[in-house]
């Protein structure tokens, strides 16, 4: 993997983000270290992929939806996060124009699993919850949740197929391998880069 770009000028497609290190947004949580915008020759994830976000902090009587982003999410190019839900217009008003803030409506907080894979130019739109390990085809706009593992695509977004077996799926849930030490979990990088769950299981457990 090419080395990140913080502020330089994008050279090439390979290049990537590491969005812990660049997003300074306060409603914005990000878990760990290693989920990365790849290819980003716009002007990065805070700014472009993240949109209508407001950059002050959520209070009790002025409350923002929050963004949740797990640890080893891989962000595809242009892809778009719309968090706008202090923006919604009332479409069962007459008008839907925004004379005032009762027009804006929370849509809840958004929140991107760990591990999960959003490719280049789909869309996640508000209040959306994305289950650990779930893909996210190019092109789609996802308007509903996905299940941990789940593979969808289209506009709307619907389930093409689960990555792996009902069985298999709760039992890689239920080792949280997500929650393990950010080191320990690069250390497995063989038993991660194969289908055979029960290989990942048998580590974990006897390690």
């Amino acid at each position: 993997m090419a080395e990140p770009l913080i502020n330089s000028p994008v050279k090439h497609w390979c290049e990537f983000e590491f969005i812990s290190k660049t997003v300074k947004n306060p409603n914005i949580h990000i878990k760990g270290n290693y989920s990365y915008y790849s290819a980003y020759w716009d002007q990065g994830f805070e700014r472009c992929v993240v949109r209508y976000l407001h950059d002050k902090p959520s209070t009790l009587d002025k409350p923002i939806d929050q963004l949740y982003i797990g640890n080893f999410v891989c962000f595809g190019a242009e892809c778009v996060i719309m968090m706008g839900g202090n923006q919604l217009h009332r479409t069962d008003w007459i008008s839907a124009f925004p004379f005032d803030t009762r027009s804006f409506v929370p849509a809840g907080d958004t929140v991107i699993g760990d591990g999960c894979w959003i490719g280049s130019r789909a869309m996640i739109m508000q209040g959306v919850k994305l289950g650990e390990g779930a893909v996210v085809a190019t092109g789609a706009v996802v308007t509903k949740d996905v299940s941990p593992y789940a593979v969808v695509g289209g506009v709307p977004a619907k389930v093409i197929k689960y990555r792996f077996p009902e069985e298999d799926i709760e039992k890689l849930l239920s080792l949280k391998l997500y929650d393990l030490d950010e080191k320990q979990f690069l250390k497995m990088r063989e038993q991660l880069q194969t289908d055979d769950v029960n290989k990942i299981i048998n580590y974990v457990q006897f390690k």
